[in-house]
């Protein structure tokens, strides 16, 4: 319930149908079992001010302090503040949200910001792709992304389900007899993901070679403080890795 009610809390209170589609890879009876519930607990402005300072509580806790906050804050605002807004639901509805004054939090509010707009162009070319979102998931998983078992107890299926969405996935030539990726999958799969990563690059054109390159070198000693402090799993459904925290350089060109 806690998940559904604040990262949905930007739309106020809406019909679990459009929780669904902006979500797009959750079952309609998950959601349905936290909303509209949850607004009888808390309303979408006291949820949206809980996740701000529960959020920035959390950034503190780790040590980040006001003076590294502002210096991310200032170039991710400015990235997320001229990003493409169309098409894009979850990022538009967080985009009409007040800019906080606090440094911590608006460094939050600025890469919740980006993360939606990448969320929503995901979700854009997986439609594209014909991919419904339940059928993401198994093809995540078939790519070893992350286990199956953690998909399926976190997206809520059933073996059955499962392996109702594997078979379709296989109608398509993308998965094989023993549910692995074919090579028309491993190709389908690396589309998607160069497609959402062309996408999101959309959301650095308001900054130059220069302060992108600041922006990542002023972003990476934040995760790797949110990283060290132990409250973050090393396993996600969405596959993070921490890998790419071995230096701070976002690797242009």
């Amino acid at each position: 319930m806690g998940y559904f009610a604040a990262r949905s809390a930007p739309f106020g209170v809406v019909a679990t149908e459009v929780v669904t589609a902006a979500f797009y890879n959750f079952a309609p009876e998950r959601v349905a079992k936290a909303l509209p519930a949850a607004w009888d607990v808390a309303s979408p402005s006291d949820v949206l001010r809980l996740r701000r300072d529960s959020a920035v509580a959390a950034l503190r806790r780790y040590g980040v302090t006001d003076t590294e906050a502002a210096a991310a804050a200032e170039l991710a605002e400015k990235a997320a503040r001229s990003a493409p807004l169309d098409g894009r639901p979850l990022f538009a509805a967080n985009v009409a949200l007040d800019w906080p004054d606090d440094p911590v939090a608006r460094l939050w509010h600025a890469v919740t910001l980006l993360r939606e707009q990448r969320g929503d162009g995901h979700v854009a070319v997986l439609t594209a792709f014909g991919i419904s979102g339940r059928e993401s998931n198994v093809l995540h998983a078939a790519a070893g992304r992350v286990p199956a078992e953690m998909i399926m107890r976190s997206r809520d299926y059933d073996e059955e389900q499962w392996r109702h969405y594997g078979e379709r996935l296989a109608r398509r030539g993308l998965l094989d007899g023993d549910g692995a990726l074919t090579d028309a999958g491993r190709n389908l799969k690396q589309r998607i993901e160069d497609a959402t990563d062309q996408l999101a690059l959309s959301a650095l054109e308001a900054l130059d070679d220069d302060e992108v390159e600041r922006l990542f070198q002023a972003l990476t000693p934040i995760t790797r403080k949110v990283v060290a402090a132990g409250d973050v799993p090393a396993a996600t459904p969405m596959g993070l890795g921490r890998d790419d925290l071995h230096d701070d350089s976002a690797h242009l060109g």
